[in-house]
């Protein structure tokens, strides 16, 4: 059994667990869903059906493409069907011979209106579009990387850390001169060492733009590692699984202001790094952070952390919201990001991603606040 059937062992458990006869995933422009890639190991474009028989079919934009990329056990083209996604569920449905009034959940974020198509469509079957269903499952699976996962991760760490060290170079010998410089080095630098890109797109923010949680625009022609702060905030993406990291650019003569913005920033890294262990409410790290920010008479704008993979921002989250239920586990990979803001001295944020381990973390990436 491949590391896709696996996953999907997985969740036909579940689904024979809640009376689901069919699950249907999409990835389509406009809504993105690596679940499908997750669960099949095709990268985008498609609808994967899977059901409570254990059956995967795929059925692609790119039938090229998926007969080299794809483990399912049926690849239909998307063609087939006119190019429509009612046509090809309700053909395949049928097809598989899923037995009337049988449970088929589409993905829980279709609009009302094409809900209301495939209702109308599969009236022999119960439609269920809902929250804590299969998504709410999927989160939960995706949150917990398997090993083959962590190993992806690491690929991807490694290189981050290798051009994090190339930018420490190029700033202090001054090559590094504007945002697009360290932008275009990135991108240039993930390809080369075989990455498939950039995991979102670089934020890089010279001292007058790095007041902002996430500058914009996301970069531009001015300048960068100038005197100041200056935030750079980028991922490197390896096989769909993306690092996220952001390190400061602490350049010049700084204010008292400034290097207490620093200060306050490792501080609350540091302590809330410890917090980044099994059983560990991720809550709990959050608040650590709102504390020492607080006692420095500062706040923190955003969540601490996340969790990375296939996506940027995935499960667990990592913020102080009282509903916030998520506990660290073994095999989670998150970010630890804190981070402070002002529009008169600048800004700063140290993000770095975390394995969480049976006994407490292991740090995977080295950014930190470069002083020229």
């Amino acid at each position: 059994m491949d590391t896709y059937a696996k996953r999907r062992a997985d969740l036909y458990t579940w689904m024979a667990r809640t009376s689901t006869a069919v699950v249907v995933l999409e990835d389509t422009e406009g809504r993105r869903n690596p679940a499908v890639r997750y669960f099949s190991g095709h990268p985008s474009d498609a609808l994967l059906i899977l059901t409570i028989t254990g059956h995967a079919v795929l059925c692609p934009w790119d039938e090229n493409l998926a007969e080299m990329m794809a483990s399912v056990d049926v690849i239909v083209p998307y063609t087939e069907y006119g190019r429509h996604p009612i046509a090809a569920v309700s053909g395949i449905v049928g097809k598989i011979g899923v037995p009337p009034h049988s449970r088929v959940e589409i993905p829980d974020d279709t609009p009302y209106p094409l809900f209301l198509r495939y209702v109308e469509a599969l009236l022999e079957y119960d439609v269920l579009c809902r929250t804590d269903g299969v998504a709410d499952e999927i989160a939960r699976m995706r949150s917990i990387k398997d090993a083959e996962e962590i190993a992806t991760v690491e690929k991807a760490c490694v290189i981050t850390d290798g051009i994090i060290d190339l930018i420490e170079r190029q700033v202090k010998n001054g090559k590094i001169k504007t945002e697009l410089d360290v932008a275009l080095l990135i991108e240039r630098e993930a390809r080369a060492a075989g990455a498939e890109g950039t995991g979102f797109e670089t934020l890089a923010a010279g001292p007058t733009r790095s007041f902002g949680i996430h500058a914009f625009p996301p970069f531009t022609a001015g300048s960068f590692s100038s005197p100041g702060l200056s935030i750079l905030d980028f991922g490197v993406k390896v096989a769909g699984y993306t690092s996220d990291v952001t390190l400061t650019v602490a350049a010049g003569e700084l204010s008292p202001a400034q290097e207490k913005q620093l200060a306050l920033v490792e501080r609350a890294y540091d302590a809330a790094l410890a917090l980044y262990k099994p059983g560990t409410p991720t809550r709990d790290a959050s608040l650590k952070a709102d504390e020492i920010f607080r006692k420095g008479k500062r706040s923190m704008p955003h969540a601490l952390g996340h969790g990375i993979g296939l996506e940027a921002h995935e499960g667990p989250a990592i913020r102080n919201r009282e509903d916030n239920e998520w506990k660290y586990e073994p095999g989670m990979i998150v970010t630890l990001e804190p981070g402070l803001y002002d529009p008169r001295i600048g800004g700063c944020r140290l993000e770095n991603d975390i394995l969480i381990t049976e006994t407490g973390n292991r740090v995977l990436t080295n950014a930190r606040i470069i002083r020229p």
